[in-house]
């Protein structure tokens, strides 16, 4: 039996690890601009340094789910540790942008083993009428790395380099697998069901064609890719993988990696479903928003995260006293509430983003988005988990973790697209009102710079333009990139706030669901 305090102490080390996981997900956008220019790679490279961890994360999390209700949750969240400790530190050791890809890859694979294990240890180490306020701490997790990785990786990046976001991990890990060793208990559900190995395999080849198709749509425009496939030909063949899969998932009555049975629990399914939707806004607004800070407000690293940090604040500090609410009231007007604040604060951004707003006046919209995360991460984790049968909670916290990562991937897949789109549209229409700045002569020659050069980048103006045409010329291209990218973030944020949208009608449906007095938590 463990005692309340030995819940509690156990909950450290899972935090621990869960705050390394969420904190190199915020860090990795305030060093995007940095990324681009110190590795000499296009905005579609650095957008895969995010892609490819969230799809590691989120392909392997159902079968790490299932492996650690096989072998015991400790063991697989330490092994997990080890793995994205040791990548952190080939992260920050790589030195072009395919080999930080190839280790991103492997750093999301250590944060599959370990996510999981975290909300199964919660619903095993305290009973359902104590785990509001241990959801709640676990909530303020992320609202705590949404704080400190904005600011510490504006720090780190300003004063040490890109590659410290990375470096920063390795002490963390190392305490907290010494605190996981020491403290966490050797909890074994012994469900050693088989693992489906066919469905792991149409998973994970769906979601990977589906988003190399979506997130490289615009780089092959949109047409051939090699060997007379099309972008349109892989993003289908995604699509038809996935079908598969929920297809195997229903015929394989043995060990099916996702049990349908278990939405057929219409909170389950509403909540997994708005994880989705959280995801998906949790990855693309912050992208969004470093991208306007940095690259138009013309904010350093450290200003960037220092102005973002109220946000996390705010996020962090509701986060725990929200947790305890959700005990208290029906969980979906909390989480309600969130989405409908997360939706109102970009609406606010959008509304008044331009090339020369004064920082401040993003911190109203800032805040609201900071309220609205504050009050959506704690209720809705706890109505999803609890509102399931005990014995189908290790594959219950495996859907929701990989909902919740899959929003994710098609969040900075989505949006990067979109961004990339946006950019090379806005700048060619900015181009041609600049140019009419220019003698007549000289306008098709700035306008075809601009079409030229890959979305978002600086153009290469003529060599043989005269001094004070050059001279002109530099100048409205320097405007006309702010203003490009300014209307190319103001349109993107639409995505996200339709998204939210149609999440607040999916979080209705969410109801409290009465579960049944246990023990509570077991050794």
């Amino acid at each position: 039996m463990t005692t309340r305090a030995g819940s509690w102490s156990a909950l450290l080390p899972l935090c621990l690890g869960f705050f390394m996981v969420m904190l190199d997900m915020s860090v990795v956008n305030i060093a995007v601009p940095s990324m681009v220019r110190d590795l000499g790679a296009d905005l579609n490279a650095v957008i895969w340094v995010t892609s490819v961890f969230l799809l590691a994360y989120a392909i392997p999390m159902l079968s790490a789910s299932r492996l650690g209700d096989r072998v015991g949750p400790k063991r697989v969240f330490v092994a997990g540790l080890v793995v994205f400790t040791g990548a952190s530190l080939w992260c920050g050791l790589s030195g072009d942008v395919e080999m930080l890809i190839a280790a991103r890859a492997v750093q999301g694979l250590g944060a599959a083993l370990m996510t999981p294990q975290t909300t199964a240890f919660i619903t095993h180490l305290f009973p359902p009428a104590e785990r509001g306020p241990a959801v709640g701490a676990w909530g303020s997790v992320a609202g705590a790395a949404m704080i400190t990785g904005p600011v510490l990786g504006g720090v780190l990046v300003d004063r040490l380099g890109w590659e410290w976001i990375f470096f920063v991990n390795v002490p963390i890990g190392l305490v907290a697998l010494v605190l996981a060793v020491l403290l966490v208990p050797d909890w074994q559900p012994r469900n050693a069901r088989r693992f489906d190995v066919p469905g792991m395999l149409l998973s994970g080849a769906g979601m990977f064609c589906l988003v190399f198709g979506v997130q490289n749509g615009q780089k092959y425009d949109w047409g051939t890719v090699g060997a007379g496939i099309g972008i349109f030909d892989i993003i289908a063949t995604g699509v038809l993988l996935l079908g598969c899969f929920v297809w195997w998932q229903r015929v394989n009555r043995r060990a099916p990696l996702l049990p349908l049975r278990i939405f057929s629990n219409r909170t389950f399914s509403a909540g997994a479903s708005s994880a989705v939707v959280i995801g998906f806004v949790m990855t693309s607004m912050p992208f969004l928003l470093v991208i306007y800070i940095q690259s138009v407000l013309g904010l350093s690293p450290t200003a960037a995260g220092l102005l973002i940090a109220p946000m996390a604040l705010l996020s962090g500090t509701a986060a725990p006293f929200v947790g305890r609410m959700s005990d208290r009231m029906n969980p979906k007007y909390l989480v309600m509430f969130g989405m409908f604040a997360l939706s109102a604060g970009l609406g606010v951004i959008a509304l008044v983003i331009t090339p020369a707003s004064a920082p401040a006046m993003l911190i109203p919209g800032l805040l609201l988005c900071g309220l609205g995360v504050g009050f959506v991460f704690s209720p809705l984790s706890n109505v999803t988990i609890s509102s399931v049968d005990r014995t189908l909670v290790g594959s219950a916290s495996g859907i929701f973790n990989t909902a919740r990562q899959v929003g994710g991937v098609l969040g900075s897949a989505a949006v990067g697209v979109l961004l990339q789109m946006q950019i090379s549209a806005s700048t060619v229409r900015r181009a041609n009102e600049a140019a009419l700045a220019l003698p007549a002569e000289f306008r098709p020659r700035l306008v075809s710079a601009f079409a030229d050069a890959a979305g978002g980048a600086t153009p290469a103006l003529p060599a043989d333009l005269p001094p004070e045409i050059a001279d002109q010329a530099r100048h409205l291209v320097a405007h006309v990139i702010q203003n490009g990218l300014t209307d190319a973030v103001k349109i993107s944020l639409l995505l996200p706030i339709g998204v939210l949208a149609f999440g607040l009608l999916v979080a209705a449906a969410l109801r409290p669901s009465p579960v049944a007095a246990d023990s509570g938590p077991r050794s």
